[in-house]
């Protein structure tokens, strides 16, 4: 066989791979990680995306069927969340059992958002889903940000907090939010790394951070040939099912 051939031959098979590749990817869902600065209301934003997109958000749920699939009791997991959002802790306790326990359910939580990822369009909100997904082609990580200055006024508004209490919260529970993400990627990933989107807070509003994200996500449907299913979004477990502290940001 001449080189000619030879060539065209092997693009017919780069082609057909690429072809089914394609094929592949456009079969599974468009996923959104929501990574967030504590204080630029990540959480707040979330919810209201679920609503305008109509597929369903996925926060401390995660956090039931991981502890499901650990065969914990949800009294136990509940009453871990609690202890940690007043220790300001994000899954770095100190002592050991309770690290032990963080260290076996964050192994659960990640096969439930990869499993997730796999399955169906939605919202994941923060447990490292950004890192755990990065392999997704059809995967949307996204961080909302604000300036520290409007975070801690946000914040502190919300606690009630004069603004030095304000600022030792946003400060300690962001030190914990990239703590964890140092954790359990073993350095390799930060809570700022391989996002497609970085939308402003303070700059946009929420609103204006939906619509952007909203933007992305169906620009991307367009993409794979599919269309919104215009679904409800499912009920969401949140933190007041839970019976813990409600999150900021």
């Amino acid at each position: 066989m001449g080189i000619i051939p030879q060539l065209k031959k092997r693009r017919a098979e780069l082609e057909s791979r690429v072809a089914a590749s394609e094929a592949e990817r456009a079969g599974q869902p468009v996923v959104i990680t929501i990574a967030r600065d504590f204080g630029a209301e990540g959480h707040e934003i979330g919810k209201m995306l679920s609503a305008e997109l109509g597929i369903p958000l996925y926060d401390n749920e995660i956090l039931v069927r991981s502890s499901i699939r650990a065969g914990e009791s949800m009294d136990r997991i509940a009453a871990y969340d609690e202890q940690l959002a007043a220790e300001n802790m994000a899954f770095l306790p100190d002592r050991v059992d309770a690290r032990n326990l963080a260290d076996k359910l964050f192994e659960k939580m990640a096969q439930v958002i990869i499993d997730l990822g796999s399955t169906e369009s939605c919202i994941i909100e923060g447990r490292l889903s950004d890192y755990l997904l990065r392999a997704n082609p059809n995967h949307i990580a996204v961080l909302v940000t604000a300036p520290l200055e409007d975070r801690i006024q946000i914040v502190s508004k919300k606690r009630g907090l004069n603004h030095y209490k304000g600022a030792q919260l946003v400060k300690k529970q962001q030190r914990a939010r990239e703590q964890f993400y140092k954790r359990y990627s073993a350095g390799k990933w930060r809570m700022d790394m391989g996002k497609d989107l970085v939308v402003n807070r303070a700059k946009l509003g929420r609103q204006g951070c939906v619509d952007v994200i909203a933007a992305a996500y169906r620009s991307k449907l367009r993409e794979l040939g599919l269309t919104e299913t215009g679904q409800a979004p499912r009920t969401v477990i949140d933190d007041d099912t839970l019976h813990v502290a409600a999150e900021v940001g």
